[in-house]
């Protein structure tokens, strides 16, 4: 059996469904019908046998590396891209980046010197950089 086409081989348009049929009792239904919303519809070949392989290696990162061979950046924008197909916007809920032990170290530094409060200070420290540039 042909899985469904996701465009249109000729002008690359959208495809409407037609024509349902039952094997087991062998009716046909003919008329337009919706497409169902199936988050993976969209997807093309090679981007539904990344989420296979996703789902697979349990969405480790890391086993995904061993086992295509490729480096986890690009890992990560293949997984961004499926995301974006799907609807959804990667990166939208990470939590902010925690400052590197040299921006830890000033922040305190700053901090001892009076520069910034200790509410500034937590919030730098816990990556909420934007919230303690905009209290000072």
């Amino acid at each position: 059996m042909n899985q469904k086409l996701p465009r249109c081989p000729v002008c690359n348009g959208e495809l409407t469904v037609t024509r349902l049929h039952c094997e087991n009792c062998d009716i046909t239904i003919e008329g337009q019908f919706l497409p169902g919303r199936n988050p993976f519809g969209n997807l093309s070949p090679e981007q539904m046998q990344f989420v296979v392989t996703f789902i697979r290696c349990e969405g480790k990162f890391n086993r995904m590396e061993e086992e295509m061979k490729l480096s986890y950046p690009t890992l990560r924008n293949r997984f961004n891209d499926i995301l974006r197909v799907m609807g959804f916007e990667p990166g939208r809920d990470e939590s902010p980046a925690r400052p590197g032990p040299e921006e830890r170290r000033q922040i305190l530094e700053d901090l001892d010197q009076g520069k910034i409060t200790w509410t500034e200070a937590q919030q730098r420290l816990n990556g909420k950089k934007e919230e303690a540039d905009a209290a000072s």
